[in-house]
């Protein structure tokens, strides 16, 4: 079977999650900002976009050229062989991007790499004037960086966030890669128990029950690579079949609380929808009045932020309680995302370590506290 040069894309600061998890299936990678590359066929393209919690999509690297002209730009392009790759009633958008490069203008470097692929599919197919463009979707990237052009194919669609368990959005949820990629800068394994004291619509701790029962995060939805007619269809329905034997039996507690009960609804309808929701104990309980009897697993919490001033204080003495709660569990280690700059000080103690993110454009902290190791 053909193989093709891949690569997962992610948020900042990602990329060492993403490249592990690419290594834990098998995978030799190589990484760059926001991108790490491996080598792999169909059933690889398959397999990564149905397993990777922690990456955005899973694409094709078709052709890598320099290019300081339009003309260039225009020439390496046509000299692909695109009938190989997209029928003649292919629906074929192409988005571009352009950093540090002399072809800096996105909108002419998109329609050049359009209108070249556009002839030359016209000369493959013996086409006159136009392409019908009705039938199935293939997404095209073309990226240009320090004027070396990367042309790809998208093989995911919707972002592999998009897993297709999460109907009711409460508030401002995680998005459930972003969920997973935090866990994974835990030692969480399923093997000890992990509370979630402000689970909002359970994101974290659905995202939690997947890794413990080792389900495939892409089990509930579709992908690009499933409408490409080159594509063996067949591949998808062995991968998920094979994810089903490997699914395992929850080993530890999974607590999840919220002070908002109707939130907790909504999380619980995610839960079942995830099929995770007899794993998962949801309770109505605010942050002070927590307790539990667990010892020797893992907090972790993405506390409201509090951008206005009112909200703010609100947000601070919330900080508060959970430092008068949680800070004397001291068998646990405990995960805390937020963007207020003065988190430790209203928590009551120095994180052991943190770590700057982007939740979406919004920087955070991801403020660490392991336990004391004696």
């Amino acid at each position: 079977m053909k193989k093709y040069t891949l690569y997962a894309t992610m948020g900042a600061g990602f990329e060492s999650v993403v490249a592990k998890e690419l290594q834990s299936l098998g995978y030799q990678t190589r990484t760059e900002n926001g991108r790490v590359f491996f080598e792999g066929d169909q059933s690889d393209i398959v397999k990564t976009n149905l397993w990777l919690r922690t990456a955005d999509r899973i694409k094709i690297l078709l052709i890598e050229f320099k290019a300081t002209s339009f003309e260039e730009l225009y020439d390496q392009v046509y000299d692909y062989s695109w009938a190989t790759l997209l029928p003649v009633d292919a629906q074929f958008p192409v988005k571009g991007r352009s950093v540090r490069s002399k072809l800096h203008s996105e909108p002419d470097v998109q329609s050049i790499t359009k209108k070249a692929i556009v002839d030359k599919m016209i000369d493959q197919y013996h086409r006159r004037g136009f392409l019908p463009e009705t039938g199935s979707y293939y997404p095209l990237d073309v990226h240009i960086y320090k004027d070396v052009v990367r042309l790809s194919l998208d093989t995911t669609g919707d972002s592999l966030f998009k897993r297709g368990y999460r109907v009711e959005h409460g508030g401002a949820p995680l998005k459930e890669n972003f969920a997973a990629g935090l866990l994974r800068l835990t030692p969480y394994d399923g093997s000890h128990p992990i509370i979630d004291p402000m689970t909002g619509s359970g994101t974290l701790a659905i995202e939690a029950a997947l890794i413990a029962k080792n389900i495939a995060p892409g089990s509930w939805r579709k992908f690009a690579f499933d409408n490409f007619d080159w594509f063996d269809q067949e591949a998808h329905y062995l991968a998920l079949e094979e994810a089903k034997t490997k699914v395992k039996i929850l080993e530890a507690p999974i607590w999840a609380s919220d002070i908002d009960q109707s939130i907790l609804e909504v999380a619980k309808l995610n839960a079942h929808n995830a099929g995770v929701l007899q794993d998962i104990r949801f309770k109505q309980v605010a942050v002070k009045d927590f307790a539990t009897d667990l010892e020797n697993g893992i907090i972790i919490a993405n506390p409201p932020y509090g951008k206005r001033l009112k909200d703010k204080e609100s947000a601070n003495k919330l900080y508060e309680e959970m430092g008068n709660i949680f800070r004397p569990m001291t068998s646990f280690n405990q995960y805390y995302l937020t963007a207020a700059p003065e988190f430790e000080k209203y928590f009551g103690r120095k994180a052991t370590k943190k770590r700057k993110l982007f939740n979406g454009n919004l920087r955070v902290d991801f403020y660490q506290y392991w336990v004391n190791k004696r």
